[in-house]
C-alpha cells in the first residue's frame, strides 16, 4: 500500500512559513517535495531560533519529508533545470513576490507551456492583483490589514497581537486545499490549473462572524476581550486558584446544567436569562452573576465537574502542560525524528490519523542542497556535468559532501 499522494512530485519555491507547511503538509502524505532554494543562506528560516548543533529547529519542523536542490535561478541554465523538473512534476508551490519568478521566465505561464497539466500554486501576502500586489504581507502585517487584530484584545485598549502565526498557516492550509483540488481536477479533467492565494484574502475569509455582522447590519464588530461574539457563556473566567478556565455553555440545556453545577439554578427562572438571545442581550448582568460563583472554585475543581456533566471546557494549559496532558499523550501527538547532524529531535506528527497509510515523517529536514546532485542525476545529468554546474555557481551541492549516491 501507499501513502496517497506517492508519486506525486512538489516543486517548492518556498520560505518561511505559507509555502514550506504547504508543502510539508504534501510531503506528509507521501508527495515527492523538491524544496528550490537558493544559494548560500536557502530558506530564511534556517537562521531562526532555536539552534541545535547549527540547525535551526524551526526550519526543521517546517520541512521534513523534503529534499533540497539549491540553483541560482538568476542563471539561465539553473532556470533550464528548473522547467526540465517542472515537465515532470505534477505540482509547483512558490510564496515569492508577485511578479518575481515572471521576471525571471517561471512565472505560472512559463511552466504551464512545459508542463499543461501542472497545477502551479502561489502565495503571497495580498495576491497577484490589486494595486497592493508588489506590497510586503508578512504574517503580522497581514494580521493588522485583514482585520483580524482589530477585534483580538480587551475593548479600549490596544489591538492584542495573535499568539500563532494565523495569517501564514491559513495562507498555507488554503495553498493545500488549492493543490489537492487541482491533482482532483487533472485525474478528472486531465487539465492543469492556476491557483492565487492572498493571505490578506484567507484572513478575511475565515471571520465568519465578523463578516456576517458587518456585511448584514453595517456595524463594525469591536474588541470583546475574553467574550463570545454570538454566545454567553463563552469565554475565559478566572478561578479562586489564579488560573483561567475556557467554559462555554451555548444553549439552553448546558446553560441550566452551567448554573446547576455553580449552584446558581434559582437564577434560571430570571427571564432575562431564558433564551440564547436574551442571554447575549443581557450579558452583563448574566457575568455579574456568574463570576463570583466561579471564583470560589479552583480550575481542576470546575473543569472536572462540567465535564462530568457534558459541557465544553478546559482550563488554560500552558505547552508543557499541553504535553503532559494524558490526551496528548494518548494520541501520540510527539514523535522522534532521527537528525543527521541535531540527533534525536522530538517534534509534532502530523494532525491527521489514517485507518492505514496516512501521513508519515520518513525524511528528516534535508541539509542546504544535500539533495542537489541526486535530482540532477534523476533528470540524467552525469556527475562531471554536474560538478561543472557547481563549479559555476548553477547548483550548489552539499557542503559537507552528503550528497545522497
Amino acid at each position: 500500500m501507499a501513502r496517497p499522494l506517492e508519486d506525486i512530485r512538489v516543486l517548492e519555491l518556498g520560505h518561511m512559513i505559507a509555502g514550506p507547511f504547504c508543502g510539508m503538509l504534501l510531503g506528509d502524505m507521501g508527495a515527492d517535495v523538491i524544496k528550490i532554494e537558493r544559494p548560500k543562506e536557502g530558506d530564511h528560516a534556517r537562521v531562526f531560533l532555536p539552534m541545535v548543533n547549527g540547525e535551526s529547529t524551526s526550519f526543521a519542523t517546517l520541512n521534513r519529508n523534503k529534499r533540497s536542490l539549491v540553483l541560482d535561478l538568476k542563471k539561465p541554465e539553473a532556470r533550464e533545470i528548473l522547467l526540465e523538473l517542472a515537465a515532470k512534476s505534477d505540482v509547483l508551490i512558490e510564496n515569492n513576490r508577485p511578479g518575481a519568478l515572471e521576471k525571471l521566465g517561471l512565472g505560472a505561464a512559463h511552466v504551464r507551456a512545459v508542463n499543461p497539466a501542472i497545477v502551479y500554486v502561489s502565495v503571497s501576502g495580498f495576491g497577484q492583483t490589486g494595486p497592493y500586489r508588489e506590497r510586503a504581507g508578512v504574517n503580522f502585517i497581514v494580521e493588522a490589514f485583514s482585520g483580524s487584530l482589530s477585534i483580538t484584545g480587551e475593548p479600549g485598549e490596544m489591538p492584542m497581537r495573535t499568539g500563532i502565526q494565523t495569517a501564514d498557516i491559513l495562507g498555507a492550509m488554503f495553498a493545500t486545499y488549492a493543490v489537492l483540488s487541482g491533482l482532483v481536477n487533472v485525474l478528472r479533467h486531465k487539465d492543469g490549473r492556476t491557483f492565487d492565494v492572498s493571505l490578506a484574502d484567507a484572513s478575511i475569509a475565515v471571520a465568519v462572524w465578523e463578516i456576517a455582522e458587518y456585511l448584514t447590519t453595517g456595524n463594525v464588530p469591536q474588541r470583546l476581550g475574553h467574550r463570545h461574539r454570538v454566545s454567553t457563556p463563552s469565554q475565559l473566567f478566572r478561578t479562586g486558584d489564579g488560573r483561567y478556565v475556557a467554559i462555554s455553555a451555548a444553549n439552553d440545556e448546558l446553560f441550566g446544567r452551567f448554573m446547576r453545577v455553580l449552584g446558581l439554578e434559582r437564577h434560571l427562572a430570571d427571564p432575562r436569562f431564558a433564551t440564547h438571545v436574551l442571554r447575549k442581550t443581557n450579558e452583563d448582568y448574566l457575568l455579574e452573576v456568574v463570576s463570583p460563583a466561579i471564583l470560589t472554585r479552583t480550575a481542576p475543581e470546575l473543569e472536572a465537574q462540567l465535564v462530568a456533566v457534558g459541557l465544553a471546557c478546559s482550563q488554560v494549559n500552558d505547552y508543557a502542560q499541553v504535553f503532559a496532558d494524558p490526551q496528548v499523550r494518548a494520541r501520540g501527538m510527539v514523535v522522534d525524528v532521527e537528525h543527521p547532524r541535531m540527533g534525536t529531535m522530538k517534534t509534532v506528527r502530523n494532525p491527521v490519523l489514517a485507518d492505514k497509510d496516512g501521513p508519515a515523517i520518513t525524511r528528516h529536514a534535508p541539509g542546504l542542497g544535500e539533495h542537489s546532485a541526486e535530482i540532477l542525476r534523476e533528470l540524467g545529468y552525469a556527475q562531471e556535468r554536474i560538478e561543472t554546474l557547481a563549479r559555476a555557481g548553477v547548483v550548489m551541492l552539499a557542503k559537507d559532501g552528503a550528497e545522497k549516491h
